[in-house]
């Protein structure tokens, strides 16, 4: 079983692609699942100062003499070599056939040889043509009509400005966002990972920015892992077929990662830091955090946790992945900063599982959810995440390390909640284009609004449901999906700006257990209740806070589930490593579905 897909595509053969070397497949967005029927892709020439007629008359790779149409590149060799498999076609008359006499002939072909293909789809009236679905056998027999001009291959039509050829895109609803008034308008996004390869054509120079705070040895220059350049691509790639969510977005690299994928957490509050010392020189309103600490915390005490909510509450909307960390879809819980902050949105990774449906969609089976240490529900939302494909430098040690994941020179395929999070991270920054105004509760608020319903998902696994980037920029007034925590939010003793008085909350949490519920309930978080997976349904009592001292802070005392707390020092606040997620999910952890991956 590969990441990669490949054991799942069907082999493929024809005189535009070539035949694939013995054990390669081919499986891609465009070529859909294997035994489906074959599409060809149009190769569209624009010929300066060639007429039609030079070529109406015969395919250019035809080597029967009988043919009388003309034939898209490939299709004649294709539909010869595969004459019971199907084909999307567009069938045209010649000289004054009608779009009846076409049909008629297309009938005709398919009641001599009667196969698998479906026949007429569709009939025009501008001119004498009918889209079909024909076996190669009757594109053969047409093929050979005086009466037929052409017979092309019906093929995908894609954007003549950003598109991207997987699906993902289109799960989290950007394709209408891609060329519109967002896409120019789009502030920066800060991407705190690994670096990133600014010279690439993906970024075309809207890297505006690019600082070195690791601390490690072993860092190359840019990004000698991969990670933080495939991060950036999702979330604001623009190279043609691979386009990220928020194409138009400029970029701040802040590389805290060497070459292995990992950081240390002061070289991370160094990252929230110098946003929060550059964010209006740049223009950074979005920060995409795809890590997360290596040892358990709670917002009490943790200082990532303190340093990405200075950040949220001084308006620059925090995007935190959830976690790897699942096993065979069960509540894992997520108890690792940034993404057991409250006020940050974290991400988990939905299978989209081969379609742009979401009806079929579940979360990966390792993707993070459940309660952070201090009760709250995580994550908020979903967002693809799996079988991802996106830009990677040629020596970055990903692609060492996976070299059966490259799909084309320049890019590979991962998953990872790590990839999800950059997703949310666009939609984010295209919320930001049309409302500038907007605060991060609001982005937040409008996110989860707006997202779908994943309904095979278990409950909680996507938060509310997955990212629906165009519908949430639709919304005009949206709810606070923070407003149960603000009045909690105060001025800091020491003149630093607003800060979460988490011991204020721990008192009135302590005192009513539901005092989040009025605040949570009052909004329509699309088909889900999130009341219903907010703090206010979690139990207090199975982890023991009877005995545990808020206000000592007494952690020795509190049985926190099953998590083991023995090694961890919480009053001294030590440094630890940073962990990425996405680049490393064990073979186990993939299923078989029969479903190509991108």
């Amino acid at each position: 079983m590969r990441l990669n897909g490949s054991s799942r595509g069907e082999t493929r053969s024809s005189a535009l692609w070539g035949k694939p070397s013995k054990g390669e497949t081919r499986s891609s967005a465009l070529w859909g699942k294997g035994g489906r029927g074959l599409l060809l892709a149009l190769l569209v020439a624009v010929v300066m100062g060639s007429p039609m007629a030079a070529v109406a008359g015969r395919s250019s790779n035809s080597y029967d003499t009988g043919i009388k149409a003309y034939l898209s590149p490939g299709l004649l060799d294709a539909a010869q070599a595969n004459p019971n498999s199907t084909f999307d076609v567009i069938v045209q008359g010649s000289g004054g056939e009608s779009t009846a006499e076409v049909a008629t002939e297309v009938r005709s072909a398919r009641d001599h040889d009667p196969g698998r293909g479906v026949g007429l789809r569709k009939r025009f009236r501008s001119l004498s043509a009918v889209a079909a679905q024909l076996t190669g056998r009757q594109i053969l027999r047409l093929a050979h009509r005086s009466d037929i001009r052409a017979i092309t291959t019906d093929a995908p039509v894609v954007l003549s400005a950003y598109s991207n050829k997987q699906r993902w895109p289109y799960v989290a609803n950007f394709y209408g966002l891609w060329n519109g008034p967002s896409a120019a308008d789009a502030p920066t996004i800060a991407i705190v990972d690994s670096g990133i390869a600014s010279d690439r054509s993906d970024f075309g120079g809207r890297v505006i920015a690019d600082v070195n705070l690791t601390s490690l040895a072993g860092n190359s220059a840019a990004d000698g892992r991969g990670h933080g350049t495939f991060v950036a691509g999702i979330a604001a790639g623009g190279a043609y077929r691979y386009a990220g969510g928020s194409p138009g977005s400029k970029i701040v690299s802040i590389d805290v990662m060497d070459d292995t994928g990992m950081a240390m957490t002061r070289d991370v509050i160094a990252a929230a830091d110098w946003i929060l010392a550059n964010k209006s020189t740049y223009n950074i309103r979005v920060a995409n955090f795809s890590l997360h600490s290596a040892s358990q915390a709670s917002v009490f005490f943790d200082p990532l946790d303190r340093a990405v909510e200075k950040l949220w509450f001084d308006g620059v909307v925090v995007v935190a992945a959830a976690g790897n960390y699942g096993v065979n879809g069960a509540p894992s819980g997520v108890p690792f900063a940034p993404g057991n902050d409250p006020f940050v949105i974290t991400v988990g990774a939905d299978d989209i599982r081969g379609t742009t449906s979401v009806s079929n969609d579940k979360a990966a089976p390792w993707s993070a959810y459940g309660y952070t240490l201090d009760g709250f529900a995580k994550p908020e939302l979903g967002a693809p995440g799996r079988y991802m494909v996106g830009p990677v430098p040629s020596t970055s040690t990903l692609v060492s390390e996976k070299p059966a994941n490259v799909k084309a020179p320049g890019y590979m395929e991962l998953s990872g909640t790590s990839f999800a999070a950059p997703v949310v991270s666009a939609a984010a920054a295209h919320l930001l284009a049309l409302h500038p105004g907007w605060t991060p509760d609001e982005v937040k608020g409008a996110l989860m609004l707006t997202a779908r319903n994943a309904p095979l998902a278990t409950p909680g696994s996507l938060g509310v449901g997955i990212v629906n980037a165009a519908a949430a920029a639709a919304v005009s007034s949206p709810p606070n999906a923070n407003a149960a925590l603000n009045q909690f939010v105060v001025q800091a003793g020491d003149g630093s700006g607003l800060m979460f008085d988490t011991a204020s909350w721990a008192n009135v949490a302590q005192a009513d257990a539901s005092w989040a519920s009025a605040s949570w309930a009052s909004a329509s978080w699309a088909s889900a209740s999130w009341s219903s997976a907010s703090w206010a349904s979690a139990s207090w009592a199975s982890a023991s806070w009877a005995s545990a001292s808020w206000a000592s802070a007494s952690w020795a005392s509190a049985s926190w589930a099953s998590a083991s707390w023995a090694s961890a020092s919480w009053a001294d606040n030590a440094e630890g490593e940073v962990s990425v997620d996405g680049e490393d999910i064990a073979d186990t952890e993939l299923d078989e579905l029969g479903i190509d991956g991108p």
